[in-house]
């Protein structure tokens, strides 16, 4: 094993891809700051570097969130009102540790980018993975173009 992989919490897979490339791209984004994160929980110095990690989360995932929402829109997904609550619990349940974290109370870091990394590539494998079905199926059925699906 090497140093890089004991550093990594996550590592990405052709398995959480969703075959939509902005995406794929955006998901690789997400486990490239999940092992950032994770790396500032492991500096002796984490406080200001896992304080910046988490900021560049935070931005990142509304980021991800706002381009995931508007695809899901564009193509009418019938679920994006589910899809978009789900986001918006992550978003609140992150701030929530940061808020804690800054205010000194008992928080692990640790413990909170285990917590992110299994509800973030759940959601990939499990909902993200329910709108690329979706997608796949419409556009074998015309209903959907690769238009749709760029920005």
């Amino acid at each position: 094993m090497s140093k890089q992989e004991i550093n990594e919490i996550v590592s990405w897979s052709q398995n959480y891809a969703t075959g939509i490339d902005l995406i794929d791209v955006q998901h690789m984004e997400l486990v490239i700051l999940t092992n950032i994160l994770y790396k500032s929980c492991l500096n002796e110095h984490e406080g200001i570097a896992f304080k910046d990690a988490m900021q560049h989360m935070v931005e990142y995932v509304r980021l991800h969130f706002s381009a995931e929402i508007e695809l899901l829109e564009r193509i009418n997904y019938p679920d994006t009102l589910a899809h978009k609550k789900e986001h918006k619990n992550l978003i609140k349940s992150i701030l929530d540790a940061a808020k804690n974290y800054g205010e000194g109370k008992r928080f692990v870091p640790n413990t909170f980018v285990r917590e992110l990394k299994d509800w973030i590539f759940s959601h990939i494998a499990i909902s993200d993975n329910l709108y690329a079905s979706y997608i796949a199926n419409q556009k074998k059925k015309g209903l959907i173009s690769d238009i749709q699906l760029t920005w």
